[in-house]
């Protein structure tokens, strides 16, 4: 679609030499996903956060995770108007349509659980009142990997609930080349501009969900879930939520290619950024492997559907 290719096209204006990782960022934001973005310190984790921001005409809020960031920060709270005499609700900066959270494992337990309510319902409660949020709604969190001083783990549960994990890694020598021209002048980053309304973005997430996939295909699906829980380096495979938001994925990357059915190919592809997050291993596949390679593992085991027949809907 043309839309999809203008928003590509835009963040690529930043993000140089990385398609695949901006088709990421699109499947998640057209299956109403939300995105954790993980490597090491400098490989343009934020500029991927703000390009896709600031490419979508709609809010945009910064949070900077620290130590010391209360939920109040984030959510909102309630307080005393000494000049009215009564209580009122100021909201945090999570409302909005696209949020950014840097370096979320910063911040303490206390407040990376305030995001729990925000991510699963896309509402907040403020002292037993519940606020909707603007529609649509995607968080981008970033957190440096092999970073370990000052940084808390995010839990399962918060893990779980972000639709996939995007690993940037080192650009190649061309692109890097590429980008210190592009750079030298000015920041792209600072001239891009929206090409696609909020309403846009919304008629995609609708198409997404008219998405068919064929039996098999489910089924080739759930042999990858099944086969994660199976795995004798796992301790805990990929949740029926994950099972969802792999569903959800694969509807968005049909759209992404402009076909309104799955195949096995989108499933293979998403499999690593879906799932591999989701996993707890064993301390001995602590010890021996990587859950990256845990789900190249589950793929090299499960039969792929043959039979085009999905391909004929």
């Amino acid at each position: 679609m043309s839309v999809l290719q203008d928003l590509k096209d835009n963040v690529a204006k930043v993000i140089i030499g990385k398609d695949e990782t901006i088709e990421l960022a699109l499947v998640a934001l057209v299956a109403r996903g939300h995105i954790l973005l993980e490597d090491v310190p400098g490989t343009g984790k934020t500029s991927l956060a703000k390009s896709l921001a600031k490419s979508v005409d709609g809010s945009f809020q910064r949070l900077q995770f620290t130590s010391d960031t209360l939920p109040g920060d984030v959510i909102g709270l309630e307080y005393f108007d000494m000049k009215e005499s009564d209580f009122k609700t100021r909201t945090g900066p999570i409302f909005a349509n696209v949020v950014l959270v840097d370096e979320i494992n910063r911040a303490v337990p206390r407040t990376q659980s305030a995001l729990l309510e925000v991510m699963e319902e896309r509402t907040v409660t403020i002292s037993g009142q519940t606020y909707a949020l603007p529609n649509p709604f995607v968080v981008i969190a970033t957190q440096n990997s092999l970073e370990s001083a000052g940084t808390f783990p995010l839990p399962d549960a918060q893990l779980d609930r972000f639709l996939l994990t995007i690993r940037q890694g080192y650009p190649a020598r061309e692109h890097e080349l590429q980008m210190l021209r592009r750079f030298r002048a000015n920041d792209p980053l600072l001239s891009l501009e929206s090409v696609v309304t909020a309403e846009q973005v919304l008629q995609l997430q609708e198409q997404a969900q008219r998405v068919t996939i064929h039996e098999d295909v489910e089924g080739y699906l759930l042999d990858i879930i099944e086969e994660t829980r199976k795995h004798e380096l796992v301790e805990i495979g990929v949740s029926p939520r994950g099972s969802l938001a792999f569903m959800r994925a694969g509807q968005a990357r049909a759209v992404l290619h402009g076909r309104d059915y799955c195949t096995p190919e989108d499933f293979r592809v998403l499999a690593g950024p879906v799932c591999a997050h989701r996993l707890t291993l064993t301390l001995e596949g602590e010890m021996k492997t990587t859950k990256n390679q845990v789900i190249m593992q589950v793929l090299d085991r499960v039969r792929v559907p043959v039979e085009s027949v999905y391909e004929k809907l």
